[in-house]
């Protein structure tokens, strides 16, 4: 029996009955003992400080499409769900609260901090995964991770001490990214490098043999304090005969050697170059190619130390200023450019970054990412689009070692311990008592945490309870697909390939499906700055889960950014509703039947034939898209077929049936229409789960699943292709909707009854259109209907060509020419007026030159617009001229 839809769909109501319902009856929870082949995901952590954004709507909305999708196929699908800790911002998150109540971490001791920190995770850090259950993700949270809960903590430590006992993990002196703010190390990749203007100073350095001096050129002159050389290439002439002399340097007064080497770029400058080992990175390489001595002038505030003699104290920056001051009096300042480079901030709190000498922990990379290489060489990782494969080569094939360790408090603490007899490190599996060379009883433990990258790389396996051998891991390891943004490629996605190969001699998954970003309309990067940033949970609550899914991921194409506007989330609340009425209508007319399966003897009817086969077309292309990852064109496939062939063709086909006397051919015609809108909303279920639950509920089918998360996805049956069907609808909709756009053309009303007259091609397709001349008269709503292969054009008549025919629409006594001329010609001088003002803006050199982009944008449309508006209306005016000749 059917169940009444009401009139208008509300979908709040809906959204948080079926959540709820289907967490409760388990159909998101994975077992790996039941039947079917695995497929499996795990979700990219969010961090446990976030809050849903557009990014993690996207991301979120194509892994649960993909989820439901294999699940309605027949997989045993697992989608493992999680958090991330994110050291540094849940760190900063915490201290800001302990500030406000006038404290500090230091004053609260390290070990009541990480309660505290752990207390705001328990009260807030959940914020996230309620709203992600808010989009309709069916994660099986019943296995959600956290990556500092107990199993991963522990996976955490088992891996850092197996790399270390094999070599892969040391510790050492190393110039690093120092982050002046957050007080810890960063890795390479946790840089962000923007633009700036800023200045280069040329500042003489002489030389202690009195004979001159050379002039080298900077973007950072405090750190000259730190100097120990002065490089030049050896290929070049003007400073052959500097290298082996000593220079002074300026304000310091410290002697130091002109070295020769090939890392300097004759080009820059003046061609030589100060060398300042422990404060950047390329210098670092050249000091320890020359065995340079390290002077650090800046501690971890980026305030001077004592080797920056009487500057010690101060800022970097208030440095800078004072000692500028003291070379230009000692006419050590020879110049001062304009310079743009790039300078690196840190990535969490966008402070410029500091490059250090520091005593820390590595992980070398090379023999991790070698083996990584290949399995993306090789096909064993497919990267989707194949062009970013170039970028994780790029970078794969240059890698560096990542500094691993953190000066924070939050995180998964080192788990090595320094004797203080004898120096020993000991690094443990389980916490050491005494000093594994000396037996002394006098260790500590290393202060600093892991990265939090270095717990998140284990991810694919660590949630599924290694180091343990799980029933998980077994059947769901490798992942089939990791679906993620381009912009943690490195961060994650290279680093997971590593460390699954590395721990579980396999890639951790098979596909890496990379979406792009989500701008604003006019394709800018949203920020709060701009005023620009769409929120998912408002739009969810403004037009619906379902519609704002829908866009995600009919947006989503390959290698394209998403530009969203809100009218495009509206345009597709439009398509819910079109979707609602139409199931209300097909409920309206069911009364108490109840619908068997498809017969293909039942479909007796062209309408009903066609919309099986069109039905079966879309089934076939929308897995298809499925498979390739195009999620827009799988959306675009089932919108086609849901709105337009069943919505606005097949629905009014059937009317004449449903409102006739015929019971045998109702009840075909029932049985059709029920089945083919059940399976439309198992076709729409992945994008759209709301909605689809709701109707597909409320249709009488006999023995069905209990809920269409478990039913079976539409997939295309050749028994049920009917080409003929198809052919002959198509010229039947190809001569409609002729006749409709010439009643659009002329203004014609809709309510007018037309003649039409009709040439074909063959006498065949007159037969066709004979036997189904009452669709046409009704769906083009005609009096008259005539075809024949020489059918002669009327007098006075509007044509529409079609592939098999030409239809002739007779307009005399229909429309009076003279006034519906008079009507164009000033319908066409309204929209002249509109435009000129448009056209004279852009033509105004000084409005182009001053107007914001977005203002332009905005011009360019309208004036886009209105022409196009202008366009239509003359041609309109045109066709009608050519009847008075």
């Amino acid at each position: 029996m059917s169940r009444e839809l009401e009139k208008v769909y509300e979908p709040r109501a809906v959204e948080d009955r079926w959540y709820r319902e289907w967490v409760e009856k388990g159909y998101f929870h994975a077992d790996p003992s039941a039947p079917g082949a695995p497929f499996s995901i795990v979700i990219p952590p969010p961090n446990v400080t976030g809050v849903l954004h557009m990014g993690h709507a996207l991301n979120n909305t194509l892994q649960d499409s993909l989820a439901r999708w294999k699940r309605m196929s027949g997989f045993n699908v697992l989608w493992m769900p999680g958090t991330d800790h994110a050291g540094i911002a849940t760190q900063n998150v915490v201290e800001r609260q302990l500030a406000a109540e006038g404290t500090t971490r230091h004053a609260y001791g390290r070990e009541k901090f990480v309660q505290r920190v752990w207390q705001w995770r328990e009260e807030s850090g959940g914020t996230i995964i309620n709203q992600l259950k808010r989009l309709g993700a069916s994660c099986d949270w019943e296995r959600e991770r956290f990556t500092m809960d107990e199993g991963l903590s522990r996976a955490v430590r088992e891996v850092f001490v197996r790399l270390y006992e094999e070599g892969l993990i040391y510790r050492g002196d190393y110039i690093i990214n120092w982050c002046p703010r957050c007080i810890t190390a960063l890795s390479d990749l946790e840089v962000e490098y923007e633009e700036k203007k800023g200045k280069l100073y040329y500042i003489k350095y002489p030389l202690t043999d009195g004979s001159g001096e050379i002039v080298v050129a900077t973007t950072r002159p405090e750190t000259m304090l730190g100097d120990t050389a002065v490089a030049v290439n050896p290929e070049d002439e003007r400073y052959h005969a500097f290298i082996g002399k000593r220079v002074i340097v300026p304000v310091a007064g410290r002697e130091i050697p002109v070295i020769a080497d090939a890392y300097v770029d004759p080009a820059f400058g003046t061609g030589a170059v100060k060398i300042t080992p422990a404060h950047d990175p390329n210098d670092f390489e050249v000091g320890v190619k020359h065995g340079l001595p390290m002077i650090r002038v800046m501690d971890d505030e980026a305030k001077m130390t004592a080797e920056a003699g009487k500057y010690e104290g101060l800022d970097r920056f208030e440095c800078r200023g004072k000692l500028l001051l003291a070379l230009e009096k000692g006419d050590h300042l020879e110049k001062i450019e304009e310079h743009v480079h790039a300078v690196g901030h840190c990535y969490r709190c966008k402070t410029v970054v500091e490059p250090a000498v520091s005593k820390q922990w590595f992980v070398k990379m090379h023999p991790l990412a070698e083996p990584a290489i290949k399995a993306v060489e090789n096909g064993e990782v497919r990267i989707i689009p194949k062009g970013w494969e170039n970028t994780y080569f790029d970078w794969m094939n240059n890698i560096r070692d990542w500094c691993i360790s953190r000066q924070i408090w939050w995180g998964h603490r080192i788990p090595a311990w320094y004797c203080e007899e004898c120096g020993e490190i000991t690094v443990a599996r389980e916490d050491p008592v005494v000093c594994t060379r000396c037996g002394s009883r006098n260790i500590v433990r290393d202060p600093d945490v892991l990265d939090t990258w270095f717990s998140s790389a284990l991810w694919p396996f660590s949630t599924m309870g290694w180091p343990d051998d799980t029933p998980e891991l077994r059947r769901y390891y490798p992942t089939t697909v990791l679906v993620t943004a381009f912009d943690i490629l490195f961060f994650w996605v290279a680093r997971m390939v590593m460390m699954g190969i590395k721990v579980m001699d396999k890639p951790p998954f098979t596909d890496v499906y990379i979406h792009a970003l989500v701008r604003d309309a006019q394709g800018q990067k949203m920020s709060k700055s701009k005023g620009n940033v769409i929120d998912p949970l408002v739009m969810m609550d403004k037009y619906g889960t379902d519609a704002f899914r829908f866009t995600m991921a009919a947006m989503a194409a390959q290698g394209r950014d998403v530009k969203l506007s809100e009218e495009r989330i509206e345009g597709y609340r439009n398509f819910c509703n079109k979707i609602w009425n139409a199931a209300r209508f097909v409920l309206m007319n069911t009364g108490d039947f109840e619908a068997g399966p498809l017969n293909k003897e039942e479909l007796t009817t062209l309408p009903d034939r066609w919309i099986v086969s069109r039905l079966n077309e879309a089934a076939g292309k929308v897995n298809a898209a499925f498979e390739g990852y195009r999620f827009n064109d799988a959306a675009g496939e089932a919108y086609q077929f849901v709105w337009h062939e069943f919505c606005d063709w097949y629905l009014e086909l059937v009317k004449p049936v449903l409102y006739g006397t015929d019971e045998a051919a109702k009840k075909n015609t029932l049985n059709c229409l029920v089945n083919v809108l059940k399976s439309a909303m198992e076709l729409l279920h992945p994008f759209m789960p709301f909605i689809t639950e709701e109707i597909w509920q409320s249709l009488p089918v006999k023995g069905r699943a209990e809920s269409i998360m478990i039913s079976r996805y539409p997939a295309a049956d050749v028994a049920f292709k009917d080409a003929e069907a198809e052919a002959g609808m198509k010229v039947m909709m190809d001569i409609i909707t002729g006749i409709r756009n010439i009643r659009g053309e002329m203004n014609i009303s809709p309510s007018a009854e037309l003649v039409a007259k009709v040439r074909v091609t063959s006498a065949a397709t007159k037969e066709f259109l004979d036997v189904n001349a009452g669709y046409l008269v009704r769906l083009a709503r005609l009096k008259e209907f005539e075809a024949a292969p020489d059918m002669p054009r009327p007098k006075m008549s509007a044509v529409a060509v079609t592939p098999e025919a030409e239809v002739y629409v007779p307009l005399e006594g229909i429309l009076d020419i003279d006034v519906e001329l008079a009507r164009l010609r000033k319908e066409i001088d309204k929209v002249d007026k509109e435009l000129k003002p448009f056209e004279a803006k852009m033509a105004n050199e000084g409005f182009v030159k001053k107007a914001p982009p977005e203002v332009l944008d905005k011009t360019r449309g309208i004036i886009e617009e209105l022409s196009s508006k202008k366009a239509k209306l003359e041609e309109g005016l045109k066709r009608l001229e050519a009847f008075k000749e």
